[in-house]
């Protein structure tokens, strides 16, 4: 000992050479389990960041839909281009393919592995592909064969669904055939004047809104009721006017809203019809014929895609910088060319918002409204006189019972939506 009572330095080590060489021994076997779970941790990190994908994002009826789908289907809906709020419609169309194909088992209706092929071949056909050419697309741009064929199997099997639960119910008079030849210009055209009221759709609402939109309808007792009511609730361009639109062919309406009118008497309003990104009610005032409207229509129109922020304003400059749909490929220079869209579409085909929304402009009009997750701005550029083609009541027939089905069948999966149990985790 020194006189400090410190132990020199090469005591000290001479102390530790002295410890009991187990304790060496178990600190080195301590370290090596410490750096083997280490390696285990870094090499299972990967699988644990898939595994996250496949945890369920949502549960309806105690069904899971991962993330991993809501993934796959969203890239899907980039690629088609879909509008809107992808991730939200993603997750949507999902759910309401779980009530499709829920109803269908519930009804012991399955689709074959040739009807799905073949409806994989007509979607495919839409883009001038083949089933595996566009499959093998998908797959280039990250979507799995599993979710297309799903996507088209859910869809197979709801037609017939809404085929076995509502075909008896669906039938056609001879009238109806002839008023809806009329209004496609076959025997007469046919003007009406009608009164909107149009609600916006949130993101996965529509149920909320369509209830919304039978409460107005009960409110309304007369036309002054329903301009009234379009005043306070409608987000159309027409609100301030009570809703009213001027006299217009029939045929200037799209096939979601041009059966529903021609059904009505005046002074009737319509059930709410499902427009997609809104609900309207039609009121209709007055109904004539006039042999000088044409019996079809083809419209050339433009849409200009805004962001939701501030869309109503960038849409009112917009409008004051342009006079024809023309004018719109300047404003688009140097942006994502899909901003813009123009083409030519019979009126009956138009999406029913957009085939309302134009219906009664005139070329250079323009409106705007909210769709989705954007701002849309539409313009329409023209409208000439469709093709005539002859009368088939067959195929007018087939059509009418289509419509009458499709809007069955949206009730239907509202109906379904709103009895599921549908929670997070």
């Amino acid at each position: 000992m020194t006189p400090t009572g410190r132990v020199p330095q090469v005591d000290k080590i001479a102390a530790l050479k002295a410890q009991d060489p187990r304790d060496e021994k178990n600190k080195m076997i301590r370290f090596a389990a410490l750096l083997t779970a280490l390696m285990v941790f870094l090499a299972a990190a990967p699988d644990a960041q898939a595994q996250n994908l496949f945890t369920p994002q949502v549960y309806i009826n105690d069904r899971a839909i991962t993330r991993f789908e809501v993934k796959e289907r969203a890239q899907m809906l980039r690629l088609f281009r879909a509008p809107g709020d992808i991730e939200a419609e993603a997750l949507k169309g999902l759910i309401e393919d779980r009530l499709r194909m829920d109803a269908a088992k519930a009804l012991g209706i399955k689709a074959t592995p040739e009807q799905i092929m073949a409806g994989m071949e007509e979607f495919a056909s839409r883009a001038n592909l083949s089933a595996d050419q566009f499959v093998k697309a998908l797959g280039q741009a990250g979507v799995a064969p599993q979710t297309f064929r799903d996507f088209v199997e859910a869809g197979l099997v709801w037609r017939d669904v809404v085929r076995q639960r509502f075909g008896p119910q669906v039938v056609i008079s001879d009238a109806e055939i002839d008023r809806a030849l009329a209004a496609n210009g076959d025997i007469r055209a046919v003007r009406v004047l009608l009164s909107e009221i149009v609600l916006q759709v949130p993101a996965g609402q529509i149920s909320t809104v369509m209830i919304r939109a039978k409460r107005l309808k009960a409110e309304i007792a007369s036309e002054a009721d329903f301009g009234k009511l379009a005043r306070s609730s409608s987000s159309s361009a027409s609100a301030s006017r009570g809703g009213r639109l001027d006299w217009m062919p029939l045929s200037n309406l799209p096939a979601a809203i041009a059966p529903v009118v021609l059904a009505l008497s005046p002074g009737q309003v319509s059930e709410p019809v499902n427009m997609g990104d809104t609900v309207g009610l039609f009121l209709l005032r007055e109904i004539k014929e006039d042999k000088s409207a044409p019996g079809s229509v083809d419209v050339d129109y433009a849409q200009y895609t805004l962001p939701a922020k501030n869309g109503a304003a960038d849409a009112a400059a917009l409008r004051a910088k342009v006079d024809t749909c023309d004018d719109l490929y300047a404003i688009n220079k140097g942006q994502p060319a899909d901003r813009l869209l123009r083409e030519t579409r019979p009126a009956s085909q138009l999406p029913a918002n957009i085939g309302r929304a134009l219906a009664d402009l005139d070329p250079g009009e323009s409106v705007d409204f909210p769709s989705g997750g954007a701002h849309v701005f539409v313009m329409l550029c023209s409208r000439n006189p469709g093709a005539k083609t002859a009368p088939n009541r067959d195929a007018a027939r087939e059509a009418l019972i289509n419509e009458r089905l499709g809007a069955l069948a949206q009730d239907y999966l509202e109906e379904l939506r709103f009895n599921a149990f549908i929670r997070e985790p």
